[in-house]
């Protein structure tokens, strides 16, 4: 992922803030024809001491469930459509549309599990995690045969992440004026995908207040 050092942070809050806020990845990792193979799909996150480590699953049908070793997670976050006009300084330095957005990229190691009650703490997991986010308690039942069946449908993984590279582009390349102008246009705007953009533009202003 191209990213110019001012756009570029290794402090790992923002990975917790990017995950946190969207757990649903992109995994890419290279098909037996050589071209990439790329699944969207709903994983766990976690710090493991030094290291981070992301779990999911496949479909078996899926042809990515196949492969072990180098793989690549992409981890997307708020973006947004920035006008030149809502710069001061438009005029005087010539200024041209832009987006904004922040996102991560990780490289590492992804390992194949087929082992039942691996897969069954991993389906507790993510059901307790995001049945937690939408107010429900549905929980996976490997005792209810009905659920029990569809276990040799799927594939589990664990991904763990060698290489971390976090982007926020997020106009700290603009003076601060043009900044401020950005984030109060994008408040105007007042749809929440660019009320959360604003949030994280000023956020990345003040790391304090983002926890970094």
């Amino acid at each position: 992922m191209f990213t110019p050092s001012s756009f570029a942070t290794r402090d790992p809050i923002w990975l917790d803030r990017l995950i946190t806020r969207d757990a649903f990845v992109t995994l890419v990792t290279t098909g037996p024809d050589g071209l990439p193979c790329v699944t969207l799909l709903p994983v766990l996150y976690r710090r493991d001491g030094e290291g981070i480590v992301i779990e999911g699953h496949w479909a078996r049908a899926n042809p990515q469930s196949r492969h072990s070793g180098p793989a690549l997670v992409l981890v997307h976050g708020p973006h947004g459509y920035v006008s030149p006009g809502w710069y001061p300084d438009k005029e005087s330095e010539g200024r041209v549309p832009t987006w904004n957005y922040a996102a991560a990229e990780l490289r590492g190691t992804l390992e194949t599990i087929t082992d039942r009650d691996w897969l069954v703490d991993l389906l507790d997991r993510l059901s307790l995690h995001n049945e937690s986010q939408v107010g429900s308690d549905w929980r996976f039942d490997p005792d209810d045969t009905r659920q029990a069946k569809l276990l040799p449908g799927i594939v589990g993984f664990r991904f763990r992440a060698e290489q971390v590279q976090i982007k926020l582009k997020l106009s700290q390349n603009h003076p601060d004026a043009n900044q401020l102008s950005v984030i109060a246009a994008l408040e105007a705007e007042g749809t929440p995908a660019s009320r959360e953009l604003a949030q994280w533009m000023r956020d990345v202003r003040d790391p304090a207040a983002a926890g970094g």
